[in-house]
């Protein structure tokens, strides 16, 4: 029996994801150094898989599943944030990046309104008007440039939620873990074609990083499985400041990024904003079970 209850395990759980992302980011930076950031996708694919398959071994069936289709979706927007991700922390400050991908709830918010049929009342509108505020204060539109790298963060918060809604589809029939493996199964042929034309071998500095980019990677994907397998998204979420300070002081004491207050608030913002939502979620599945009940 477990020493300690599931929601205080589910918080171990999510500050080590949140630990291992930051650890993902700072190798990107590093890596980027001497290769394309679409290339080191291709490395975080496949080390990433290579780490997640002495589990696959010692668990039979666990990728057994009927939900392929389901698992592709997941896979074909999941590339497309990866690579726009990986350029974007190679290319702009990774807290403003990180702000900016933390509208990623928001626009699965919309996603579900458009294509999923779902209802906007008040406390979603709230949620969804202070992320925007959030997004604007972090690109402040017309005193800011807009970078490539920013676009990059941008294209990757409205990718990864496509991903956020496929992972809704496939929750409940299949394992967090197979969720993860499948991932990493079905991107890493297709990320290898798409980088090939920025394709260059690291040299023999570079692989320790290649090898700390795909144990992050795993690790980071793993736990935050097993933290919202433990307790409800609204129950972990308050936990994810601690990847925004992380990555924040990285940036600041690693790569001498600054920042300016604007970027700080903005990025609080989006985040409080996600968290809302997700207690909403919360108290909606609770008025759907007592229905039930």
């Amino acid at each position: 029996m477990p020493i300690f209850p599931p929601h205080i395990r589910a918080m171990f759980w999510m500050v080590l994801a949140c630990i291992s992302f930051a650890g993902l980011w700072v190798m990107i930076r590093l890596g980027s150094e001497e290769l394309h950031p679409f290339a080191l996708v291709v490395w975080r694919n496949f080390l990433g898989l290579m780490w997640l398959m002495p589990m696959v071994l010692l668990t039979p069936g666990l990728l057994k599943t009927d939900r392929l289709g389901g698992h592709m979706r997941r896979a074909t927007s999941g590339v497309i944030a990866t690579f726009a991700t990986f350029y974007a922390v190679a290319n702009a400050p990774m807290a403003n990046v990180l702000a900016i991908n933390y509208t990623a709830p928001l626009f699965a918010t919309i996603g579900a309104v458009l294509f999923l049929g779902e209802r906007v009342r008040w406390v979603r509108g709230l949620a969804l008007a202070m992320g925007f505020l959030g997004m604007l204060l972090v690109l402040r539109p017309g005193s800011a440039e807009m970078t490539p790298g920013l676009w990059a963060a941008v294209i990757s918060a409205i990718t990864t939620a496509f991903s956020y809604l496929a992972i809704k589809a496939l929750t409940g029939h299949d394992d967090p873990r197979a969720i993860a493996v499948w991932s990493f199964i079905l991107t890493t042929p297709v990320s290898f074609l798409l980088a090939l034309p920025f394709w260059s071998w690291p040299s023999d500095r570079l692989w320790p990083i290649l090898f700390g980019l795909g144990a992050c990677a795993a690790a980071g994907q793993l736990a935050l499985s097993r933290a919202f397998s433990l307790a409800e998204a609204g129950a972990v979420l308050p936990f994810d400041f601690v990847r925004f300070g992380l990555i924040t002081l990285a940036g600041i004491l690693l790569f001498g990024e600054r920042y300016d207050v604007a970027t700080i608030v903005g990025g609080t913002v989006i985040l409080a904003s996600t968290i809302i939502l997700a207690l909403r979620e919360r108290a909606l599945a609770r008025e759907r079970a007592g229905r039930r009940g």
